[in-house]
């Protein structure tokens, strides 16, 4: 199993990459975000995580830039009627962070804008990753989803990093500084204590023009 590697990079689009690795070329799928995030081609020493995929005709390799993007494709690929095309769609739609917050708000109309996607597929998606993202210790730790040690109770986060995190997740949605902390202000008063709660607070009074 392939699950990393370090070369040269000689082609990036925004649907795959070619790394060399000692004389040997590989061509990887990747989603748009990767592409994005890797440096010129002919840069030296570059690492990207990869998962193979082996069918009964053929062995495919993608490339990640991150852990938690390649657990998301895991995930995702693991869900009937979701191959690695969907899969980098929606890995190039959002980013992991972002479809962990899709998830747990169940937010049907965001992940139909998926290519691909129409809203019953949207709403199985949805419906398949909410238990996914809630017992994999990565996908969880996108949404603050922590489990608590053995032997204690599980207590709400403190306000410090509920606030932090469900800020993080709405700009990484594409909502201003200005507008996420406008959106959040009052919700400890307002019962919402833990980050998804936090993340409906605010989705809700953005949608009703604070």
């Amino acid at each position: 199993m392939i699950v990393q590697l370090t070369g040269t990079l000689v082609e990036v689009l925004p649907s795959h990459v070619v790394i060399d690795v000692g004389g040997v070329g590989y061509e990887l799928g990747v989603s748009a975000t990767t592409a994005a995030s890797l440096p010129a081609v002919g840069e030296a020493g570059v690492t990207v995580l990869t998962r193979m995929l082996v069918k009964e005709n053929s062995v495919e390799l993608y490339g990640f830039a991150t852990r938690e993007e390649r657990a998301v494709f895991d995930k995702l690929v693991a869900v009937s009627g979701v191959g690695p095309k969907l899969a980098l769609a929606v890995l190039s739609t959002f980013s992991p962070a972002t479809l962990a917050s899709i998830v747990t708000l169940q937010d049907e109309g965001r992940m139909a804008q998926v290519p691909g996607v129409g809203r019953k597929k949207a709403q199985r998606l949805l419906v398949e990753l909410q238990d996914v993202f809630a017992k994999d210790a990565i996908l969880r730790g996108l949404v603050g989803m922590s489990e608590p040690a053995a032997g204690q109770s599980k207590v709400p986060d403190t306000s410090q990093s509920v606030t932090e995190e469900a800020t993080a997740a709405l700009l990484s949605m594409g909502f201003s500084p200005q507008e996420t902390e406008i959106a959040l202000d009052g919700h400890e008063e307002a019962g919402a204590v833990t980050v998804e709660k936090a993340i409906q607070f605010a989705l809700k009074r953005i949608g009703g023009n604070l």
